[in-house]
């Protein structure tokens, strides 16, 4: 039997059998790119029961594409009920910033309302310019200055962490520092990732590592770009080491490439080869698997060890993308 397209087991989230709604939803999970797309498709086209079980298949997935397809989902769907569920989950999206602080300008008072109630919860510093433009609308300038009174003081607290981070002297000193600072900024979580990212550019190498290091415990995949360029371009090693670790934190497999090139690097060797074990998407390893079999050998016994874990999963995929090639039409 042919095997049955992504948009099909979409369309089965909401499948009256059991079976078939677990298998809707096994793929979506693990479908990568094509998943993700195939939801944001049915978030625009699919029945309303549908759009319900894709909003909250896209916020498990929490891939950042989801978040324009959700903005969109609460435009076109102005019910109370809708408003409650897609607030609840657009919050994890953080592409959802720029379509939200658009909103503000919706013609339904409602709509405004709703987005600046979702971009207060989101506390992203990229709204800011939009929140000050809609001071002047009665219906959403309380939680519009309310709002940025909140980003101020994120700002503030940062800055001031980080300027008291640069004046401690000493090597072990500025190590001792860079934890303390690490441990008091991560509650702030999401609403520091952009300032975090701007700190990644700046002239102390002891800032860059805090920032590094704080980004990869937060796990927002807006900071994997930024972290790719430390890792490439930074003069210190230790903000690369941080670079990695953080990377490998957040798993994404665009850096994947960046790991094996840092594998001949004494210094950086296990945090590539753990990044390289932590990557979601296994398939952007295969190219690569010769090269994991003989570090299974490695020296190092983290090495090997990461370079068996990435070993098993190969072959687990290649197991598993097996058994649909053997499908022959039944006799």
């Amino acid at each position: 039997m042919p095997k049955e397209t992504i948009e099909t087991l979409v369309s089965e989230l909401v499948h009256e059998e059991d079976w078939r709604r677990m298998r809707a939803t096994a793929a979506c999970v693990t479908g990568g790119p094509k998943a993700v797309d195939a939801l944001a498709r049915a978030a625009c086209s699919g029945s309303p029961a549908l759009k319900i079980e894709v909003a909250g298949m896209l916020a498990r997935i929490k891939d950042p594409k989801g978040g324009i397809p959700l903005v969109g989902m609460l435009k076109d769907e102005p019910s109370d009920e809708h408003h409650v569920w897609v607030t609840a989950i657009v919050g994890v999206i953080p592409n959802a910033v720029q379509p939200l602080a658009d909103m503000l300008s919706h013609p339904e008072p409602a709509s405004r309302q709703a987005a600046a109630a979702m971009l207060e919860h989101l506390l992203d510093p990229r709204c800011a310019d939009a929140l000050v433009d809609a001071m002047a609308d009665p219906s959403i300038q309380e939680i519009a200055i309310r709002t940025l009174k909140k980003l101020g003081a994120i700002r503030d607290r940062i800055d001031q962490a980080f300027n008291l981070l640069r004046d401690v002297e000493g090597a072990i000193e500025r190590e001792e520092a860079r934890m303390a600072t690490v441990i008091d900024l991560l509650g702030v979580g999401r609403p520091s990732v952009e300032i975090l990212i701007e700190y990644l550019r700046d002239d102390d190498w002891v800032v860059r590592e805090a920032s590094a290091d704080l980004l990869g415990k937060i796990g927002d995949v807006r900071a994997v770009d930024p972290l790719m360029e430390r890792l490439q371009v930074d003069p210190d090693t230790g903000v690369k080491e941080y670079a990695l670790k953080s990377l490998g934190l957040i798993g994404d497999p665009r850096p994947a490439e960046l790991y094996v090139e840092a594998i001949p690097i004494r210094p950086l060797r296990v945090f590539a080869m753990e990044a390289l074990a932590k990557v979601k998407d296994v398939q952007v390893l295969r190219p690569h698997a010769e090269l994991f079999e003989r570090l299974k050998t490695d020296r190092d016994g983290l090495v090997s060890y990461s370079a068996g874990i990435i070993s098993d999963k190969l072959a687990a995929l290649e197991g598993a993308q097996a058994i649909p090639g053997e499908g022959k039409d039944d006799e």
